[in-house]
């Protein structure tokens, strides 16, 4: 199916849990507040997906206006994105049990999240919720209602986003045409920014001990801490490498790239004369403390005027209703539901 815009529609999603950090916004947030001029963005916060795991009720509604008060302060601008919570916008739980019942099961059999993720839980049956294994199908739901041309994820996500497509397919090919098959858009820099503390595995919100990653919440004194103790390696060469032993000195390279938008060689002639790793260290640090202080300010005043980021989200919410809800009606009546005429407002 085509659709004929103007522009390309984007769609998002970021999970509510855990404290944003600099991998956040350098893999993803940046290039959403960078591309909201010329594509028509939709970013979700996928709090339905929060509970395919046990969370803590309360602890849960905070991180949702957490996750929103710093997408807000890092730049999403809700008059050019529509950024909204999930399950404000019901299409997209009830619209799940619709394509549960299109998606065959050994296809969510395969997907590698969950194995690693039920593998984590210990692996018994009686002990993993059906969320876990169904999830992908809520997540093609989410991306589908919007019929958007492009899906920005990471590496990790490619085949979730193949899923969608095969599931769109299905529906299109036993109900008629009806969906955009969305394309997955992966960055070519920084999409994987790794820890500090470890540079083999990928900054995450749930791993690594303190110093493996600066959160948009430190303090100036925090981040040039971490950067300053992040592992590197026995030599002195500044240099963009794929070799394992100099995964250290290209993650601070790339964070330096990105925070600076210079080319590879424009970075490396700025370290033309420094003295080691020590110099490397300082002068990323004093980038990513410049760069993350007025998200820092701008978040806490978010967060202490909970109306105005209330007012925020709901603007958001109307508006991924508005093209959501009946898209969603349209699914019922291709698969046979009648629709009063009251629903269709």
């Amino acid at each position: 199916m085509q659709v004929h815009r103007s522009r390309k529609r984007v769609f998002s999603g970021i999970q509510p849990t855990g404290d944003l950090h600099l991998g956040n916004y350098l893999g993803a947030i940046r290039h959403w507040v960078r591309g909201q001029g010329e594509k028509e963005n939709f970013i979700c916060i996928v709090d339905l997906h929060a509970i395919t795991v046990p969370q803590d009720p309360e602890e849960l509604r905070a991180s949702v206006r957490r996750g929103a008060a710093m997408l807000l302060a890092a730049g999403i601008d809700p008059e050019e994105t529509t950024l909204f919570v999930q399950s404000h916008v019901r299409a997209h739980a009830e619209g799940a049990w619709f394509f549960n019942c299109v998606t065959p099961l050994g296809w969510l059999h395969k997907m590698t999240q969950f194995k690693d993720k039920s593998a984590r839980q210990g692996g018994k049956q009686d002990s993993i919720g059906t969320g876990l294994l169904t999830y992908p199908v809520l997540q093609a739901v989410d991306i589908l209602l919007y019929d958007p041309d492009e899906v920005p994820v990471g590496e990790d996500q490619k085949q979730h986003i193949e899923l969608a497509r095969n599931v769109a397919a299905r529906f299109n090919h036993q109900f008629g045409e009806m969906f955009v098959l969305p394309e997955a858009r992966i960055a070519e820099v920084g999409a994987r920014i790794m820890g500090f503390d470890d540079p083999t595995a990928k900054m995450s919100k749930s791993i690594g001990g303190r110093y493996h990653a600066v959160g948009l919440t430190d303090s100036d004194q925090e981040i040039e801490k971490t950067i300053k103790r992040a592992v590197t390696d026995s030599g002195n060469e500044i240099a963009f490498s794929d070799e394992p032993e100099k995964a250290g000195v290209n993650n601070l390279l790339t964070v330096y790239r990105m925070m600076t938008d210079k080319s590879p060689d424009e970075c490396l002639a700025d370290f033309a004369d420094a003295r080691g790793y020590g110099d490397l260290k300082k002068r990323v640090a004093e980038f990513v403390v410049e760069g993350v202080r007025p998200i820092r300010e701008r978040y806490f005043e978010l967060m202490d005027d909970p109306v105005e980021l209330d007012r925020l989200l709901e603007i958001g919410a109307a508006r991924a209703r508005a093209v959501a809800e009946p898209k969603l009606l349209h699914v019922k009546e291709r698969m046979g539901f009648a629709v009063p005429d009251a629903l269709r407002g």
